[in-house]
């Protein structure tokens, strides 16, 4: 099997059909010695903030000395970014011979593994072999159903910003949202939240109660943003003082705070992790796709918003950095996203609309969006290409303009791609 034919594999597995639970990464777990019994986790759940908040923590992880493991979705420019040991990809080679050895098993089973229980399995019997002391594992979508929830109770369960998303599966309302996170809660575990709005809050409280869990909020009243721009902030939290984090987005700094939180609790359960560990691996944590600067003539900025909430606190960044501009969206979404929530928070700030569609077979097409929008009269042109959405907005945009890439996460290495060519050529 070569790495095309490993990927191509994971990627056409029939998913429908399948019911929920984790009975099926149960299963190909066992057969393959059930590594996630011998390894060490922070459990990272949420609507938004989850990926800012585990490359925080496993920076930090790694700098305090201990071989992490990072598992992520979904990836900005190559599969192999999901499986991460001490910041590097596993290798076209070792992603091929674990699907090599997956295969015959998960094939053998009569309620077969979809894609993503496939690659979770994956990475957690990656991890087992390359002996990491503590993984920092996302969750993909939900909590209670995922299939990281395989996992015996973790060092800590982390809850980061909650909004509404994903509604068709977890349900209508933010307290449907919350319990579906909740359901990452352990008995006897460690609890880290972001804070919520009491309904969700509520949902949570009881489900640690019920699970004997111990709470913990992060007390976002110590945050003391000093400084932000387009290349990251500086921050006082609680006794910490000047950190330097290089992720720009008037957002950052909060993801922080959840994973300065969360080493703190770690500490107190025996991780050696000093302040010194926190103020560097924070300083030297890179996480692409979230407010990235992509160039500055005209600016053009890349971000993962694809839900209101992400939504809102991309706006609230764009607002921070340039007051009164009118902003040209590029933008592509998924069809199933709330998207009738999402352009009235970007309308006030919205030069034009330019919209793209992903590379995804879930994608909304560009033609749809842009109806959508000009139905609601705003400006909206479709591209037939990301390359010639990238073109239309710096056309639309000029040199002095700005520029902001929102949308799936689907599209950002393509977006990426696309400026850079513009101006090689």
């Amino acid at each position: 099997m070569t790495y095309d034919e490993a990927l191509e594999y994971i990627h056409t597995i029939n998913w429908r059909g399948s019911k929920r639970g984790l009975s099926r990464t149960q299963a190909l777990l066992k057969k393959v010695g059930s590594p996630e019994k011998k390894l060490r986790f922070v459990h990272v759940a949420g609507t938004n903030g989850k990926g800012s908040t585990c490359a925080c923590l496993e920076s930090v992880l790694r700098r305090a000395g201990y071989k992490t493991g990072l598992y992520t979705s979904p990836f900005i420019k190559s599969f192999n970014e999901r499986i991460r040991v001490n910041g590097e990809n596993i290798s076209d080679e070792e992603l091929t011979d674990l699907v090599e050895r997956l295969r015959p098993l998960a094939e053998e089973e009569d309620d077969k593994p979809t894609e993503f229980e496939l690659i979770t399995v994956l990475g957690l019997l990656y991890f087992v072999e390359k002996k990491c002391d503590i993984v920092v594992l996302e969750v993909g979508m939900g909590g209670e159903f995922d299939s990281t929830n395989v996992i015996p109770t973790p060092e800590a369960a982390v809850i980061t910003a909650l909004g509404l998303d994903h509604t068709k599966y977890l349900g209508p309302a933010i307290s449907d949202i919350a319990a579906a996170k909740a359901g990452i809660i352990k008995e006897g575990g460690d609890v880290v939240i972001y804070g919520a709005e009491p309904d969700a809050l509520g949902v949570i409280e009881e489900k640690c109660h019920k699970e004997h869990a111990r709470l913990i909020e992060t007390d976002l009243s110590m945050l003391r943003v000093s400084e932000h721009s387009l290349t990251g902030s500086r921050f006082d939290f609680g006794r910490f003082h000047n950190i330097k984090l290089p992720l720009a987005g008037a957002y950052q700094p909060y993801n922080a705070a959840v994973a300065i939180t969360t080493l703190e609790l770690l500490r107190d359960k025996g991780w050696r992790v000093s302040d010194q560990d926190i103020y560097d691996g924070l300083a030297s944590v890179c996480w692409p796709g979230r407010f990235e600067l992509l160039r500055r003539d005209p600016v053009f900025l890349l971000d993962g918003a694809h839900n209101p909430h992400g939504v809102r606190a991309a706006v609230e960044s764009l607002e921070n950095e340039f007051p009164g501009e009118r902003i040209v969206f590029l933008t592509g979404v998924m069809a199933d996203k709330d998207i009738e929530h999402m352009y009235p928070q970007l309308a006030p700030l919205a030069k034009c609309f330019i919209t793209v569609t992903p590379n995804s077979p879930r994608s909304l097409p560009a033609a749809e969006y842009a109806k959508i929008l000009t139905d609601h009269g705003l400006e909206a042109h479709a591209a037939d290409s990301i390359d010639q959405g990238v073109s239309m907005a710096f056309h639309a945009a000029g040199r002095e303009g700005v520029i902001c890439a929102l949308g799936s996460l689907y599209f950002s290495q393509d977006v990426r791609e696309a400026v850079k060519k513009a101006f090689d050529e």
